[in-house]
């Protein structure tokens, strides 16, 4: 069963996984198909004094239309055993693919956003659009741009207020005490 814990209780688990495989984010669009995407790249933590996760999304990705559509997402962390799901959600568009059903996974309603979480996940943060920005070529430096960015398509960094942070399996020391 997953509790309520304080929003940065995982830092290192979260830091770890988004670079060792990457977290799985989940959107939705007004139309209410969910889609979900595999992130390597993001931030987390304090910012105008609220905890924060920052992703980053390019927007030739059809996840990029849902969080405009929505201006929320969600952010999982996978369980062990993951892996393989991981590396499909990062693999095939949810435009042609519903990778949920594909890969078993199972969503749960989100409690603060529309967006679902991932059952099957340990942590799963729920996140509201606080404020976007497009990625700017000329001020980035030229070796980001060059490996980053050969082809263009600069992400939109959205930051996402966490609203409701969920895991399973860890000490009752995390939780929101009410």
């Amino acid at each position: 069963m997953k509790v309520e814990v304080k929003p940065l209780s995982f830092l290192s688990k979260t830091i770890y996984m988004l670079n060792h495989g990457g977290l799985l984010l989940t959107s939705i669009g007004n139309a209410g198909k969910p889609n979900v995407m595999t992130i390597g790249w993001g931030l987390i933590g304090t910012l105008w004094r609220k905890p924060v996760f920052t992703v980053a999304v390019r927007p030739s990705r059809y996840t990029y239309r849902l969080i405009e559509e929505t201006g929320c997402f969600t952010v999982n962390v996978p369980a062990k055993g993951m892996k393989e799901v991981v590396k499909y959600c990062g693999t095939f568009t949810g435009r042609v693919h519903n990778k949920f059903m594909e890969k078993g996974l199972n969503t749960t309603p989100g409690i603060t956003v529309i967006a679902p979480t991932i059952a099957e996940c340990a942590i799963n943060y729920e996140c509201k659009v606080l404020y976007k920005v497009k990625v700017r070529p000329k001020t980035l430096t030229e070796e980001v741009c060059s490996k980053c960015y050969p082809k263009g398509n600069y992400h939109t960094l959205y930051f996402g207020e966490i609203l409701k942070t969920l895991a399973q399996g860890y000490k009752e020391k995390h939780e929101v005490k009410r």
